[in-house]
């Protein structure tokens, strides 16, 4: 009984934990981008996270090469869980405003549960389709903000629930299987591929030769991102859902809109809206609805 406790102790200091090192990210993200191009500040921190994860690994002695059977599978969930997701939300955040993009973003715990259902056979129960009318009533209520804009301009939005929808294929794809190499390990190698994803297209698109060397200020914040956003979250993320059912893994995100919109209005200087308040608690009570359906069968179980 004092095991289990602590295990859920445990589990809700590293919930929250991610929730709020990535709803900060938000805005540090649409910071860094006033001084570094999109392509270079994800190819930077791409590479950096898969470095620092080897020394780590080595440190640990764990094993660092990955099964043949395995590298195939690693190299696709890195392209959706992290190549795809934070492309795809930094092109986004250029296009909206950050608070905006991190609502659409957090669409993400639905989407997978959809997902799960699908592929893993988890059952869709009448909180899970409550959740997704919530969210999807969220959206729409965001829209309403200023549907004219939206309307000649969607391609933000658009992106924004690409992003969300590469997020959940990742994230079901993680689940899809037993993995034989430790969580450390495969998040290392979840970054390297994003790295080789994303550094012919930097030499490409965003010469390292034209850019200029950023204030320290940036620095600083680049560095957050990499070592708590980046590194931090990822690995406790891969933790939680080797743990626990994809959709009950969901709830590390709940604090995430949160504290993204309330830190994008603080910190950017981000417009807070009735409209972004109302999709907000929507989003939030989507996630909460399919949180409760996933504890209500762990309960059942036991």
């Amino acid at each position: 009984m004092q095991l289990q406790l602590s295990f859920k102790i445990i589990n809700t200091v590293a919930f929250l934990l991610i929730g709020f090192l990535w709803g900060l990210n938000w805005p540090a993200v649409k910071f860094i981008l006033t001084e570094i191009p999109p392509l270079t500040m994800r190819a930077i921190s791409f590479t950096a996270a898969a470095c620092i994860l080897a020394a780590v690994v080595r440190f640990l002695k764990q094993p660092l090469s990955l099964k043949k059977n395995e590298a195939i599978p690693t190299a696709l969930i890195g392209l959706f869980l992290i190549f795809g997701f934070n492309i795809l939300t930094t092109f986004g955040q250029m296009l909206l405003e950050t608070s905006k993009a991190t609502i659409i973003a957090y669409t993400m715990p639905s989407l997978t549960a959809t997902l799960a259902a699908i592929y893993l056979g988890e059952r869709i129960g009448l909180s899970v389709l409550a959740a997704l009318i919530l969210a999807m009533g969220g959206l729409i209520i965001l829209a309403s903000e200023n549907f004219l804009a939206l309307i000649t301009n969607p391609l933000g939005p658009t992106i924004m629930m690409f992003a969300a929808l590469s997020w959940a294929i990742g994230n079901v794809g993680l689940k899809s299987r037993t993995w034989l190499s430790k969580p450390l390990a495969l998040t290392m190698w979840f970054f390297v591929f994003s790295s080789l994803a994303i550094w012919p297209l930097v030499f490409i698109y965003e010469p390292l030769g034209t850019q200029s060397w950023p204030n320290i200020r940036i620095i600083g914040v680049l560095i957050f991102h990499i070592l708590g956003p980046m590194i931090t979250c990822y690995l406790l993320w891969a933790l939680m859902v080797s743990r626990l059912s994809v959709t009950i893994a969901s709830i590390s995100v709940l604090t995430a809109p949160v504290v993204g919109v309330l830190s994008s209005a603080l910190l950017l200087g981000d417009t807070f809206t009735w409209q972004k308040l109302v999709a907000l608690m929507a989003i939030i009570l989507s996630i909460s609805l399919v949180t409760f359906q996933g504890d209500e069968k762990a309960k059942r179980k036991d």
